[in-house]
């Protein structure tokens, strides 16, 4: 699934692509698959998209009449123009400028939803991320206290979105092995914390400089890949030798999703 730095780059061309356009037209699936996957469509035709922002793996794009469209990529979705005759199209904009906007979206987890601005009770994912990691929100005072009250392992933690939003299993697995903790740890500690939250904020600020990680389906608005999947040290390694300590990394399973170690340098 996209990650931060995935939908940051996606946002990054996207932004000026749609900023100041009026929606003229809406068209989506109209045999959803997922529950609200498309929502309230029918309410863009004449408004006009201010800019396009970004919270989370969530994309916003306010409105005039204060509304808000919503879109997030899911597992497999591509934000891109035009796209005639691609039958994983499941929504089209069609812009006052004669460009369409697509969203490909292959296993059909991504939703596009318009809301009155900030009412995102049916969307609670967004209503409830943390703060940006990016961002001086992200204190790592409250971000250490938030780890020491939780029960659960760290890395499930990290990629729940309420302490910090963004991070999912990619740069779970990176962060967590350049702060040397092991992903099972329920125990973190203020030092550990404070190596963690500077972690999170380096491979995160590194993948956005990158463009994001592409190994199949997220490639960029131009349809380009991101380029951070060569710098992975953890993520999909696992049998490889530690860069630090040449111990090879092994995988686990945690929290449903496949989590890459090194069990010499990240201890519980």
């Amino acid at each position: 699934m996209p990650e931060l730095p995935e939908v940051e780059s996606v946002r990054r061309q996207l932004d000026p692509a749609l900023a100041g356009r009026t929606v003229v037209d809406a068209w989506a699936d109209p045999i959803p698959s997922v529950p609200r996957e498309f929502m309230g469509l029918d309410r863009l035709p004449a408004r006009t998209i201010a800019r396009v922002s970004r919270r989370g793996k969530f994309l916003i794009a306010p409105l005039d009449q204060r509304l808000e469209l919503i879109m997030h990529l899911g597992m497999t979705g591509q934000l891109g123009f035009d796209r005639p005759g691609d039958p994983h199209v499941r929504a089209r904009l069609r812009l006052d400028d004669s460009r369409t906007l697509t969203f490909r979206d292959v296993r059909r987890f991504g939703r596009m939803a318009v809301v009155d601005e900030g009412d995102y009770e049916a969307i609670p994912t967004l209503a409830l991320l943390g703060p940006e990691p990016l961002s001086d929100e992200f204190d790592m005072h409250a971000f250490a206290a938030a780890l020491a009250r939780t029960k659960s392992p760290v890395k499930p933690f990290l990629m729940s979105q309420r302490a910090v939003a963004g991070v999912g299993n990619i740069y779970a697995n990176e962060a967590l092995w350049l702060a040397r903790i092991h992903p099972a740890s329920r125990r973190v500690g203020s030092e550990r914390a404070a190596r963690l939250h500077r972690a999170v904020r380096e491979v995160l600020a590194a993948a956005v400089e990158r463009e994001g990680t592409t190994f199949r389906d997220y490639v960029k608005v131009d349809g380009e890949p991101g380029r951070n999947a060569s710098f992975l040290i953890a993520y999909g390694r696992a049998g490889l030798p530690c860069p630090r300590c040449a111990t090879p990394l092994k995988k686990i399973v945690l929290g449903g999703r496949g989590t890459t170690f090194c069990p010499r340098c990240q201890r519980a």
